[in-house]
């Protein structure tokens, strides 16, 4: 059985002896992901694509996902990247 990413995180918490979550940036990001991948698509391609251009069509409009990216602020979505990525 193919996991979410929502599932994927959810597991990688508990593997580390997580009990408790208040929240985490970008949460929304993962059902997006998830409708990208579940039409097709390879979201990361279609995710540099959007924050390049902040062009929402790169984004599918399945299960929302296109009106969920809009309500990312884009260059808080861009430094949350690069924060994690510089941080690993």
């Amino acid at each position: 059985m193919e996991m979410t990413g929502a599932k994927i995180l959810l597991e990688c918490l508990l593997e580390q002896g997580v009990d408790t979550i208040f929240g985490y940036p970008g949460g929304a990001v993962l059902e997006i992901y998830d409708a990208l991948k579940e039409k097709g698509y390879n979201p990361i391609n279609q995710l540099v694509g959007y924050i390049l251009s902040e062009d929402p069509t790169y984004i599918t409009t399945h299960n929302n996902a296109r009106n969920l990216i809009r309500r990312i602020d884009r260059d808080t979505l861009l430094q949350s990247l690069v924060k994690y990525y510089l941080s690993n």
